[in-house]
């Protein structure tokens, strides 16, 4: 939105939006549920509402198109991610179990169904730890290779895709926010 676009908004209101043909100004699902809220409660400002209720539509549109994707390679999401964490580790693609469940925020119980899955797949083997022989190490396949290299080439071209419609500054805009935003959440769940 540009700085013409930006309307002065009181406390207990949100910004009002024009119908048009516009797609910043068509009023959207959002707008009827905030709408109704401030018909009801006019004394709250309902602008966060308005923008957490979008952030979770766009999340909720957003999954099934990228699971998609996974599924045309025969994964879950949870096991693509496991293979990206791998693939993007480098050479000789292993890590630890603990490491994949640190790097993917998952249980140990969780990690260990997505590797039985994917051991059984032929994309990941466990191997002991040369270091100390108690432990195991998860080194991604050849076959798990090329999957995850071909799953991301097409992740990104969806994701790409999906986002098509926004300019590189909307991008840049909308990833520099969503960066501040992530920030602020997780130092303050700390």
């Amino acid at each position: 939105m540009s700085a013409a676009d930006t309307r002065h908004t009181e406390p207990g209101t949100t910004p009002s939006r024009p119908s048009t043909n516009d797609p910043e100004t068509v009023p959207d699902a959002v707008d009827a549920v905030v709408s109704a809220w401030q018909r009801e409660r006019p004394d709250l400002d309902l602008t966060a509402i308005a923008v957490v209720g979008r952030l979770s539509r766009v999340n909720l549109l957003l999954g099934p198109a990228q699971e998609r994707v996974f599924a045309e390679f025969g994964l879950q999401r949870g096991e693509f991610d496991v293979l990206a964490a791998l693939r993007r580790s480098g050479a000789p693609y292993t890590l630890s179990p603990s490491r994949l469940s640190d790097q993917l925020m998952l249980s140990r119980a969780g990690m260990t169904n997505r590797l039985d899955r994917l051991e059984a797949a032929g994309m990941i083997e466990r191997t002991l730890d040369s270091a100390d022989r108690r432990s195991f190490r998860i080194r991604l396949t050849d076959h798990g290779y090329a999957t995850i290299d071909a799953a991301m080439t097409q992740h990104t071209a969806n994701v790409t895709n999906l986002l098509g419609h926004l300019t590189p500054q909307d991008l840049t805009s909308l990833d520099t926010l969503a960066r501040k935003l992530l920030l602020h959440l997780t130092t303050s769940s700390q």
